[in-house]
């Protein structure tokens, strides 16, 4: 069999992806780990292509297509491929009636993944944002919105654990969502609210949705507003979307989301959603996380102590709270602190959990046993911590 293969598709596909992705990624393809959904079936067909192996890269083509029928990349690329049997190929997506827009959607989608597929992390290094999670924390997830993909994290002895990870799509106009309707995906630390079934919701969600709790308490503070930010499916009749697609939603296969669906945790599992991940050395994670955790062990100290201007220099001028700015919390803290004449406080089940961005922000979830001469009380507690002049303040606390 004689084929013309496209230049597009040798070229720009294939080394431009290939070249690219290895500088960009955190890592490199991880040995031993399962490969889920076409990804690594996807590389293989066009390093054939590259190496000019087009029956073996048609042969692929067409058991994929066999696996995943509705995956309209695989169909361009076999249509490709068929071409080139009789003709050179001038572009990718070469048929005369292609619609244009389309192919560039699939061409996006192509590049997506095999950046996502060659640069996956190395067991070496872990997610910045990951700093603790709480034993009951199993799982955690990690999107990347400029790489289209979504990580998967075991919570392994306290030490995030590479699982899995999955092309996904995002809001047609990007990440960095701000108000309602702005087809944009959210940048931030958010939670598993509940589970939607396909039932509930029709075709259009696939095998379901997992609503995640956006907008969170510092959206709120920062005017950032809108609702219905979902993990969800797909149509029965389409395997995968384009990078950019949904209105603000991440979007899975639906294999994809089924293989995530048993990791989920209601009101549990954190979804972290990024411009670009952060990823640091095992060493320098754990420093940061020492760091924070003393801290958090320095301010429940004095909190102990009654000496409450020493408990309030934990407090960022800036700070906020459902019902007070920090005059407000300085003066009812004085007051309460008259009263006492004595304090214990326990913090169980911590999690750390670094907010993405530039600023130096964490966010702290945990449950507070507080008890005085005249009150003791439990609650589930959330602080936001960030960094001022090189020392963590306490900027939003409030009930989680």
């Amino acid at each position: 069999m004689s084929f013309s293969v496209s230049r597009f598709l040798r070229c720009a596909l294939l080394i431009g992806v290939f070249a690219s992705s290895s500088a960009a990624g955190p890592g490199s393809i991880m040995a031993g780990v399962s490969d889920a959904g076409p990804d690594a079936t996807i590389a293989l067909v066009l390093r054939d292509i590259n190496n000019n192996k087009l029956d073996a890269a048609l042969a692929r083509t067409e058991n994929l297509l066999r696996l995943y029928p509705n995956f309209r990349l695989a169909h361009l690329i076999r249509g490709d491929l068929l071409m080139a049997r009789t003709e050179p190929l001038r572009a990718f997506g070469s048929a005369a009636d292609a619609p244009a827009a389309r192919i560039a959607d699939l061409r996006d989608e192509a590049v997506a993944r095999i950046k996502g597929y060659a640069s996956r992390p190395l067991q070496a290094v872990v997610p910045r944002y990951l700093l603790q999670m709480p034993e009951d924390q199993k799982y955690a997830i990690v999107v990347d919105t400029q790489r289209s993909r979504l990580y998967l994290y075991r919570n392994d002895n306290g030490r995030p654990s590479f699982v899995a990870d999955y092309y996904i799509t995002q809001g047609k106009e990007g990440a960095d969502k701000t108000r309602e309707g702005d087809k944009r995906t959210p940048i931030g630390v958010y939670h598993v609210t509940s589970h939607l079934s396909r039932e509930k919701l029709g075709d259009f969600y696939g095998v379901g949705a997992y609503p995640i709790s956006y907008p969170n308490e510092w959206d709120r503070i920062n005017g950032r507003d809108g609702h219905g930010i979902w993990l969800h499916g797909v149509p029965s009749n389409t395997y995968s979307r384009p990078p950019k697609a949904s209105d603000g939603c991440v979007v899975l296969t639906n294999e994809d989301l089924t293989s995530i669906s048993g990791f989920l945790q209601i009101g549990v599992t954190p979804v972290i959603i990024s411009s670009s991940v952060e990823w640091s050395s095992i060493d320098d994670w754990q420093a940061e996380r020492n760091a924070l955790n003393a801290q958090i062990e320095s301010w429940r100290h004095d909190w102990e102590s009654r000496d409450v201007e020493k408990y309030l220099q934990h407090y960022s001028s800036k700070f906020r709270s459902s019902d007070y700015g920090f005059a407000g919390w300085v003066d009812q803290k004085r007051k309460v602190a008259g009263s006492k004449t004595w304090i214990k406080v326990q913090v169980q089940h911590l999690s750390m959990l670094r907010n993405p961005g530039k600023q130096d922000m964490v966010v702290v979830t945990f449950d507070q046993d507080y008890r005085s001469n005249n009150l003791s009380n439990v609650a589930h507690k959330r602080q936001y911590w960030i960094k001022e002049t090189g020392q963590w303040k306490i900027i939003y606390e409030g009930t989680a």
